[in-house]
Order: structure tokens, then sequence, then C-alpha cells
């Protein structure tokens, strides 16, 4: 089994848990993830959906994700320039888990919150 050295010099088993969460476990990535997987779309679609996301941040967040593999970028024209962002093959397997936090935040979350609100 692969390991991983950690600062300390120990080694520790590889946790396939623990290392997908360091690739997608930001906050924003996963949003920009969950709104790629209803259709590609544009920097400001995305921008506007991600609500609360400043524009630095989810620049940065799909240059990571374009270079993980996960999103690709499309240049759709030069003359005005625009760009489209959609999952690729290795984003797309990521739909269960979205689906899944889904149903957790419906059966956990939501009721929580709206019960706070009260």
């Amino acid at each position: 089994m692969p390991v991983r050295k950690t600062e300390s010099t120990e080694e520790n088993e590889l946790c396939p848990v623990v290392e997908s969460v360091r690739k997608v476990g930001n906050e924003w990535r996963l949003v920009v993830i969950r709104y790629l997987l209803d259709r590609p779309m544009r920097f400001n679609e995305l921008l506007r959906a991600a609500d609360g996301v400043d524009a630095k941040t989810l620049s940065r967040v799909l240059k990571y994700l374009v270079s993980e593999g996960i999103v690709k970028r499309d240049i759709l024209s030069t003359q005005p320039f625009m760009v489209q962002y959609q999952l690729t093959q290795m984003g797309e397997q990521l739909r269960p888990v979205v689906e899944s936090l889904r149903a957790w935040g419906n059966r956990w979350v939501l009721p929580a919150m709206l019960a706070e609100r009260k």
C-alpha cells in the first residue's frame, strides 16, 4: 500500500478518503463541481450561481480544477473572448458523491438550519 511521509518523517498509509478530500474538499471546489454537474457554464454564470464567491477565488478554483483534470476549459470564441467550463470524465465521476452530500444535507443540514430560524 502506498505511504505518505509527513513532516515528522513518519510514514502513514495513504487513505483514499483523505486524499480525495484534499483534492476536491475545499468548499468552493465542491460548489463549482456541483454547478458544473448541471451543465457547462461560462465564468460569469458560475460567479452568479456560486453566490458568495469572489471573482479572484473562482478563478483560482477553476485553474486548480483544470490543472487536476477535473474540469475542462474550452475557448468558445476569441472575438469576443468567451470561455466555457465543463467537467471531464473524472469530474463527472463525482456525481454520486455530490448526490450523497445533497441527500445528507436534505436529511440533516437543512432541517437544522430551518429550526434555527424559528
